[in-house]
C-alpha cells in the first residue's frame, strides 16, 4: 500500500516503478531504519508530466501602483526602435518576431536605451510588497550586498504566516527559487523575472499558485555587472562558476539564501550569444529561442535528476513549443576555431544549478537567445523566459507533494550512505551525434548540421573512490569551513585532541594524489565534516582535492595534507555547535 497526501488526486498516483524499487534494493543496507519496504515508500510516479500552460503576454496584470513603477500595457503597441545593428543578414530578424503584445517594465519602454536600473528594480519590488491578498504575503528584501555596495534585491512570495525562512520551511509547501542576471550582459532574465514578480501580486495570474508553493525571485544576482553591461563581477569573477567556493559576496548571498530557505527547485535564467563563435565556425547563427539543461553533475541523486528533467525541463520544452518558441537542450562550442563539436553545459559542481542538485533540489538552466544582441528582439527574449519560468512555477505546484516526497527520501538515503559504497570523483559527458538547426548568416536560410555532441544527460564515471565516513580538516582551514557552513553543511569542531583512522593525501606533482591509510592526529580546534548528512555529495565535491573546482584546487585549503578522508566513525569530543 502507498500512503499519499490527500491533495494528490487518486488518478495521478501509481505504485513506484521498477527502477525506483531497483534503487531501493541496491541501497537497502540499513534501510530498515529509514523505510520498511519498497511497497511502503512514498515515492513519486515517474510517468512524465503534461506541459503547464505558458503565461501569455496578453494576460499580464496591471503593474504595481506606485509612482516609480510603470503601468503594464495589455494591448499591442508600436514596436520599439532598433538600437543595435544586426550582426547578420536582416532576413534572420524576420524569423524572430516580437510577441503580439508587449511586456512592460522600466527597462522595456520604447524610448529606453538602457534596461531597468538598480533604483527602478528596487522600486518595482517595493511597490509589489504587501500587495497580495487572501493571506498571501509578498516581501521585498535584500539578500546581500555587491562588491560595489549595491543591494541584491529579492521578492519572497508565500501564503504563510510570514515570509521568514522559518515560516516557509514549516508550511509544508515546496519553495522554488528563480535567479536572473548572474552576468550583467544577460538583461532579459532580470526583465522577465520582474514580470513574474508582478504576476504574483494581487490579481496577478500567478498569485493562485501560492496556495501550493512558496516562490523566491532574485531578478539580478550581479548588480555591479548589470550597471556596466559587463560579464563579470567587480573583481573579475564569473559568478556563474562561483557557487561552490563562494569567493564573491554575490555568491555568498545566494548560498545563504538557499541554506536558509531550502528550495526544492532552482531555476537559473540566463542568455546565450546568437552569433559569437558560431559565425566563425559555421558561418551561421543560433536558431533556437531557448536552450535548456537539467542539472548534471557527479553524485547527484537519480531521483533529483529525474525530477529536474521529467517534471521541469521536458514540460518546459513543451510549453515553449506550444507558444511557437523554438528550443533545444543547452549546448556550447569551444573557443578552438577548428573544433566544431558541441557540448552541453559543464558537469562541474560550481554552477548554481549543479550545486543545487547536490543540495537535493531539482534544478534547470534556462537560457534565451540574445546576450550579444543589445535591445534587439528583447520582447521575444523576455517572452521566452517568462514562458519557461511560468512553466517551472506551475510544474512546482503540480508536483508539490511529489517534490516533498523526493526531498524526504533523498535526504535520508544520501545520509545513510556514509562509510560505504563508492563516490564518483570525476565524470565525463557521453559522446553522441546530434542534428542541430542553424541559420546561414548570409542568406538566413535554415540548415541542419550533424555535429559531434557531448551529452550531459548521461554521465560516465571516469574516476571513483570508496566513500569515506567524513573528512578531517585542519584548524588552519577555517575559511573553507566558513564556506561550507554558508552552503548549509554541518561542520563540527574538535574540542579535545584525538586520533582518527583516515586516508591521508600525499603531496605530489601528479594529477591524482596518493592515499596512505593510518591513524592521524586530530588536534583540538581542527574540524570534522561527516558525510552522514543531506549535503554529503556537495561536501565531497568541495573536499575531494583532485577536481578542478575543489577547495584544494581553489586554495581555500592550502595543501592536501590539511585534509584527510576519515574511514571509520571517529571517537573524539566535539564542541557544542553555536549555530
Amino acid at each position: 500500500m502507498i500512503f499519499l497526501p490527500t491533495s494528490v488526486p487518486p488518478h495521478a498516483v501509481r505504485a513506484p516503478s521498477s527502477w525506483a524499487c531497483g534503487v531501493l534494493k541496491l541501497t537497502a543496507v540499513g534501510a530498515a531504519a529509514l523505510l520498511t519496504a519498497c511497497a511502503n515508500v512514498q515515492l513519486p510516479p515517474w510517468t512524465g508530466a503534461s506541459a503547464p500552460a505558458p503565461l501569455k503576454a496578453s494576460q499580464t496584470a496591471p503593474a504595481p501602483s506606485a509612482p516609480t513603477a510603470p503601468v503594464a500595457v495589455s494591448q499591442p503597441v508600436a514596436r520599439a526602435p532598433q538600437l543595435t545593428a544586426l550582426p547578420y543578414n536582416p532576413v534572420i530578424e524576420a524569423r524572430f518576431p516580437d510577441p503580439s503584445t508587449r511586456y512592460d517594465t522600466p527597462g522595456l519602454r520604447d524610448e529606453r536605451r538602457q534596461f531597468t536600473t538598480q533604483a527602478e528594480m528596487e522600486a518595482w519590488l517595493q511597490a509589489l510588497a504587501g500587495k497580495a491578498g487572501n493571506g498571501q504575503h509578498l516581501d521585498s528584501i535584500s539578500i546581500g550586498t555587491s562588491q560595489r555596495g549595491l543591494p541584491i534585491p529579492a521578492l519572497i512570495a508565500a501564503q504563510a504566516s510570514g515570509t521568514q525562512a522559518t515560516a516557509l520551511n514549516s508550511n509544508g509547501k515546496p519553495t522554488i527559487l528563480l535567479v536572473g542576471q548572474q552576468r550583467g550582459d544577460e538583461p532579459a532574465s532580470a526583465e522577465a523575472l520582474l514580470i513574474i514578480a508582478q504576476e504574483l501580486g494581487r490579481g496577478g495570474l500567478l498569485a493562485p499558485l501560492l496556495q501550493q508553493i512558496n516562490i523566491i525571485i532574485v531578478p539580478r544576482a550581479n548588480p555591479d555587472a548589470a550597471e556596466t553591461a559587463s560579464r563579470l563581477t567587480a573583481d573579475g569573477t564569473d559568478l556563474i562558476h562561483d557557487h561552490l567556493t563562494l569567493s564573491t559576496p554575490e555568491a555568498q548571498a545566494l548560498a545563504q539564501l538557499v541554506r536558509n530557505y531550502r528550495p526544492a527547485a532552482v531555476m537559473d535564467l540566463r542568455e546565450f550569444a546568437a552569433g559569437g563563435m558560431f559565425l566563425q565556425k559555421f558561418r551561421a547563427v543560433q536558431r533556437y529561442d531557448v536552450l535548456l539543461q537539467p542539472a548534471a553533475t557527479a553524485n547527484a541523486h537519480e531521483f533529483v535528476n529525474k525530477a529536474a528533467r521529467e517534471w521541469f525541463a521536458e514540460p518546459m520544452r513543451n510549453a515553449l513549443s506550444q507558444s511557437g518558441l523554438s528550443n533545444e537542450w543547452y549546448y556550447e562550442t569551444s573557443p578552438a576555431t577548428d573544433d566544431k563539436s558541441l557540448s552541453m553545459a559543464s558537469l562541474a559542481a560550481d554552477t548554481l544549478d549543479n550545486s543545487s542538485s547536490l543540495k537535493n533540489a531539482a534544478a534547470v538552466l534556462i537560457s534565451s537567445r540574445g546576450s550579444d544582441l543589445g535591445r534587439l528582439h528583447i520582447q521575444r527574449r523576455v517572452h521566452s523566459l517568462v514562458t519557461a519560468a511560468t512553466s517551472a512555477l506551475r510544474a512546482t505546484a503540480e508536483k508539490a507533494a511529489n517534490l516533498n516526497q523526493v526531498e524526504s527520501f533523498v535526504t535520508r538515503e544520501t545520509a545513510s550512505l556514509a562509510c560505504r559504497n563508492m563516490l564518483t570523483i570525476q565524470a565525463q559527458q557521453t559522446p553522441e551525434q546530434r542534428t542541430i538547426s542553424m541559420l546561414q548568416a548570409d542568406t538566413g536560410q535554415e540548415l541542419q548540421a550533424r555535429v559531434d555532441w557531448n551529452s550531459s544527460l548521461t554521465l560516465k564515471s571516469s574516476q571513483t573512490r570508496p566513500r569515506p565516513c567524513g573528512y578531517w580538516v585542519s584548524a588552519g582551514s577555517s575559511q573553507a569551513v566558513e564556506r561550507l557552513r554558508m552552503l548549509g553543511v554541518q561542520v563540527m569542531q574538535i574540542a579535545e585532541p584525538g586520533q582518527m583512522l583516515a586516508d591521508s593525501y600525499q603531496t605530489q606533482r601528479s594529477a591524482s594524489p596518493v592515499l596512505t591509510r593510518g591513524a592521524i592526529d586530530a588536534p583540538a580546534g581542527s574540524y570534522y565534516v561527516s558525510l552522514n548528512q543531506a549535503k554529503a555529495h556537495l561536501i565531497a565535491a568541495a573536499l575531494e582535492p583532485d577536481t578542478p573546482y575543489s577547495y584544494v584546487s581553489k586554495s581555500l585549503i592550502t595543501t592536501p595534507s590539511d585534509i584527510a578522508r576519515v574511514v571509520a566513525a571517529p571517537s573524539v569530543v566535539f564542541e557544542e555547535e553555536a549555530e
